[in-house]
């Protein structure tokens, strides 16, 4: 016999309890009831006998007929819509299957497969639009439900028909539901217009909103306490007070009276457009007629104040809470003594923290923080050095942040041993102390010239880790922005090149610092010691010597030099190309300057506006006017670039290729009446002029020569004339 199994315990019926049916095979997605858990039974699972594909033949392939071993993979649904439709019904997934297979194209083939139905209801309407994302075909849907024989839309069709178009960011077309829903004999109600003022809100577009808003009044819709404070709080979030005023006017006159969050919200506008008055007097109405604001009220009060910077204000809102008998909580102390640090009133600030701890509230660590730095700020490093015994004494661990701004005060008060020892505290709690922590004692060592114990200093940041000649290099920049400190570097530099700390990246900085000052020969004599070391000088350091190497009017060494950049494959800097082409122009090298603007313009991604005014005037030179070039250069003058000699060359250059002496000496005679080109300026150009255009008729009759093929013939009767190749 059989062995005798338990029996299984009876299902409950089911009903609301449990829920409304047994999960099957054909619907296995059972809706539970208020404590029943949603079951799916799964599909079982038949081994189908795999058959091998077909041979494939190209001759018998038709491209319009796919079999189906051969069909193209469907792509899948986003989730969000499979997990929609599984909760459609059937007629409705029938429909919105029709417009999936349409791919959303509204026409015969939809509108024949929608003539199958007997009929479509509103709430199938509505079931439809909640779920279609296409706006289009959305609204010629709904059109066409509507175009039934005895058929009214109801109000969840009009929603539904509302959120899609919001949805699809058509909320101008939802605007206009109003007028739709009115012209088909069904007013609106309060709920359509909520409906819209809720998604303008959330979108902050507070324009539409005052539209839809301005739109209900001419409908006749009265608005209830909590949609009224929906409008007022969108306009105010968007920063239209007076809108939100003029709608709270609307308020008051419809008789409706004002709750808590009516009060709060034209408070926090008020608040944030520093209309303090007028706030105060809300807050004194919100005080008689309805009841006292409590501690995050005024909270929210002074931190809008904070945030706007009007620390007066919250002064004065802090009166009002201790009138009234607050009790201020951490949140609004810290709030407010944030405020009062960030607006240099460390008195007041220092007042509440003691206030604080005379009441016994817990003091954050972030407040202790924003105190010592703004007492180190204002010079009172005693006093921040007594906030951190007390953090330690409270049990807090002192971060970082506090470190480092303790470390910066002990420096600026020539205390650099109690600043070491806070280093080293950093080090032993493991805080990771970063280059800002060393700077300053790195630069008080420095400017005490205690380089014994600078470089010790040097030596211990590598033992934890430290990367000390990137760090260096961050040094020397800080060093380096006073102009006085140029020497101490400078010195600073020379110890350190011994011990073997030296890098391109210091070299560059000096040499930055030392042009700067004009200090031009220390310039040259570091690149020269650059170059005679190990170390090899970047398109930095060749740029830096170009504009020096102008300065000087050694105009050959700096070519080199930009030689040099080129065989690197970088690029000069734009101070470098625009000293170049102004040295090139000097002496005459009339095309090499052109040249190097072009080769500027192509390379650089912003490069000067001389040097694009310069190929303006080159353009402008075709005509063969030299009213046309004044006007450039009248431009230039006007935009706040008066013609420099890279201007003038261009001048030259475009007038010796396209025009004559005689229009560019016009050019230069107007400058001169509009007392922008001196007279022996003048004369030096007009040089150059004639030199320029000498060479290019040479360059011109030599091309002549060869190619007509008299160049040897020439030669061979004795003419000495012709270079030699």
């Amino acid at each position: 016999m059989p062995p005798n199994h338990p029996s299984a315990p009876k299902p409950y019926k089911p009903y609301f309890f449990y829920g409304h049916r047994k999960p099957s095979q054909n619907r296995p997605v059972v809706y539970g009831g208020l404590f029943s858990s949603r079951k799916t039974i799964p599909a079982r699972q038949t081994l189908k006998p795999i058959n091998p594909p077909a041979p494939f033949h190209l001759h018998e392939w038709d491209p319009d007929h796919h079999s189906p071993l051969q069909s193209p993979s469907v792509a899948p649904e986003p989730p969000s819509s499979l997990a929609a439709s599984r909760h459609l019904s059937p007629i409705a997934r029938f429909i919105v299957d029709a417009f999936r297979r349409n791919r959303g194209n509204w026409g015969p083939p939809i509108v024949a497969e929608l003539g199958k139905l007997r009929r479509v209801t509103p709430g199938l309407v509505a079931e439809v639009l909640k779920v279609e994302n296409n706006p289009t075909v959305a609204s010629k849907f709904f059109a066409w439900a509507g175009r039934q024989k005895g058929y009214r839309h109801n109000y969840a069709a009009y929603n539904a028909l509302a959120y899609c178009l919001n949805r699809n960011n058509k909320f101008r077309a939802a605007d206009q539901l109003p007028e739709l829903m009115d012209s088909q004999g069904k007013p609106p109600t309060e709920k359509q217009f909520e409906i819209l003022i809720r998604m303008h809100a959330d979108a902050n577009r507070g324009l539409r909103l005052y539209y839809v808003y301005e739109k209900m009044k001419k409908f006749g819709v009265k608005p209830r306490v909590f949609l009224y404070n929906k409008i007022v709080d969108g306009l105010v979030r968007t920063d239209h007070l007076d809108l939100a005023l003029s709608v709270y006017d609307d308020f008051r006159n419809d008789g409706l009276v004002e709750d808590s969050v009516t009060y709060m919200i034209l408070i926090k506008g008020l608040c944030k457009e520093g209309r303090i008055n007028e706030m105060m007097e809300i807050l004194a109405k919100m005080r008689a007629n309805l009841c006292k604001p409590d501690v995050f009220a005024y909270t929210a009060i002074v931190k809008i104040l904070v945030s706007k910077g009007n620390l007066d204000g919250c002064l004065g809102v802090w009166e009002e809470m201790t009138r009234d008998g607050v009790e201020a909580d951490v949140m609004a102390y810290g709030t407010l003594v944030t405020g009062l640090c960030k607006g240099k009133r460390m008195d007041k600030a220092f007042e509440l923290f003691q206030e604080m701890k005379a009441k016994g509230i817990l003091i954050d660590r972030a407040i202790y923080g924003i105190l010592v730095e703004s007492f180190v700020a204002s010079g009172k490093v005693e006093s921040a050095y007594g906030l951190l015994k007390d953090l330690i004494d409270s049990g807090y661990r002192a971060d970082l942040r506090i470190y480092n701004s303790l470390i910066e005060g002990l420096c600026s008060v020539k205390d650099v041993d109690k600043a070491h020892k806070l280093f080293f505290i950093t080090l032993q709690e493991d805080l990771q102390p970063d280059f800002g922590t060393v700077n300053p004692i790195l630069v008080s060592y420095a400017k005490m010239r205690r380089m014994e114990d600078f470089s010790k200093l040097l030596m211990q940041m590598e033992k934890f880790g430290f990367s000390v000649i990137n760090d260096l290099s961050s040094f020397f920049s800080s060093l380096v922005c006073e102009a006085d400190r140029i020497p101490i570097a400078l010195d600073v530099f020379r110890d350190l090149k011994v011990k073997g700390y030296c890098s391109v990246s210091i070299y560059n900085i000096l040499m930055a610092a030392l042009k700067m000052s004009g200090d031009v020969k220390l310039v040259m004599s570091l690149f020269d010691e650059m170059k005679n070391s190990q170390i090899e000088p970047d398109s930095l350091s060749y740029s830096t010597a170009i504009e020096c190497l102008v300065a000087v009017g050694d105009i050959k060494e700096a070519c080199t030099c930009y030689n040099k950049i080129m065989e690197l494959s970088c690029l000069p800097s734009k101070g470098a190309y625009c000293s170049l082409a102004k040295g090139l122009s000097k002496i005459g090298e009339i095309d090499a300057t052109m040249m190097l603007i072009r080769d500027c313009l192509a390379s650089v991604t912003s490069g000067p506006m001389e040097f694009k005014y310069c190929l303006t005037i080159l353009h402008v030179s075709k005509s063969g006017q030299a009213e046309k070039v004044v006007e450039v250069l009248d431009e230039m003058v006007q935009e706040g670039f008066p013609p420099s000699d890279v201007a003038y060359s261009a001048v030259i250059s475009g007038f010796c290729k396209h025009g004559t002496i005689e229009e560019a000496r016009k050019v230069f005679s107007s400058m001169q009446e509009r007392k922008l080109l001196k007279e022996s300026d003048a004369i030096i150009y007009d040089d150059m002029l004639v030199e320029h255009m000498q060479k290019k008729t040479a360059d011109l009759v030599l091309s002549g020569l060869k190619f007509f093929g008299l160049e040897r013939k020439l030669k061979a009767k004795g003419c000495n004339l012709l270079p030699l190749r």
